[in-house]
């Protein structure tokens, strides 16, 4: 919504070669509470001016020497900082009011001046324009807020990643299916198996010495999409040596609820405690 002061606080600039009518609208702007309001009787300086100030509406007259009001509207078209039109064209030709809809105009008033048409005319363009503009800044605003958002997100992501490798002997994440799509870490040398066997999903041949029981346990909790916490794995050799893997997982949703697989970290006890 527009505030009363907003729309009296909108820039104004009056166009038109007849010192007249220039007075007459200053004068009506004025009485009507508008303080941003100015003039010039050049045309040809109208597009350095808007360039420089971005008026929010152009009151412009079409019947000028030197550079009419057509004339005036394409030089504005070429104003890259702003492709919207801010103009009310004044014309005293009924023929005139359409060419200029059709050039970009956003309206017109007609000589001579009706004051009360002119002054509702503003107000209503005024109105469109300045909740354009709040749009168009609500947009800016909102796209660098996701920017921002975005590169927090990322910036957490590595974060984490960074810190669990740190903590951890490999990171790992798997994909709604149970392949793993992403590991770091030396996983392949502690587990000796393909990682895409860990959770008992592959080859029955890499499969050797796991413990059954904890390979269970460990499909139940994925199928029900719960996090494990220092879940405990158990490997034992040919030889009848032992190894302990403690592993601990989160289900992965995307920004709909669905689930799109698991991540986790990974520890070899056994490393762990001969360090000691």
């Amino acid at each position: 919504m527009l505030t009363e002061l907003e729309i009296l606080n909108a820039s104004i600039l009056i166009v038109d070669d007849q010192e007249s009518n220039v007075i007459l609208l200053e004068q009506m702007l004025t009485e009507a509470g508008y303080v941003c309001v100015t003039s010039t009787m050049n045309p040809q300086e109208v597009c350095a001016l808007h360039r420089k100030s971005c008026y929010d509406l152009i009151l412009l007259d079409l019947q000028m020497p030197v550079m009419d009001g057509f004339q005036v509207m394409e030089c504005l078209k070429s104003n890259d900082v702003d492709a919207y039109l801010p103009v009310l064209v004044i014309t005293a030709q009924p023929g005139h009011k359409l060419r200029a809809l059709q050039a970009g105009a956003r309206d017109f008033v007609s000589k001579p001046f009706d004051l009360l048409e002119v002054k509702t005319r503003i107000r209503n363009m005024l109105e469109v324009r300045l909740l354009y503009k709040k749009l168009e800044n609500y947009n800016k605003v909102l796209e660098q807020t996701v920017h921002e958002r975005t590169l927090e997100l990322l910036e957490s992501e590595a974060r984490y990643r960074s810190l669990t490798e740190l903590a951890s002997d490999w990171y790992w994440e798997q994909d709604e299916a149970g392949s793993f799509t992403k590991v770091s870490g030396p996983v392949l040398e502690m587990l000796g198996i393909r990682v895409d066997s860990l959770q008992g999903e592959s080859d029955d041949s890499q499969l050797t010495g796991w413990n059954e029981t904890e390979r269970e346990v460990l499909r139940a909790s994925i199928a029900a999409r719960q996090p494990f916490l220092d879940f405990i794995f158990t490997h034992t050799a040919a030889n009848g040596s032992q190894k302990k893997f403690l592993v601990s997982g989160e289900p992965m949703f995307d920004r709909n609820c669905r689930y799109i697989g698991y991540r986790g970290i990974g520890v070899e006890l056994t490393i762990k405690k001969c360090g000691i």
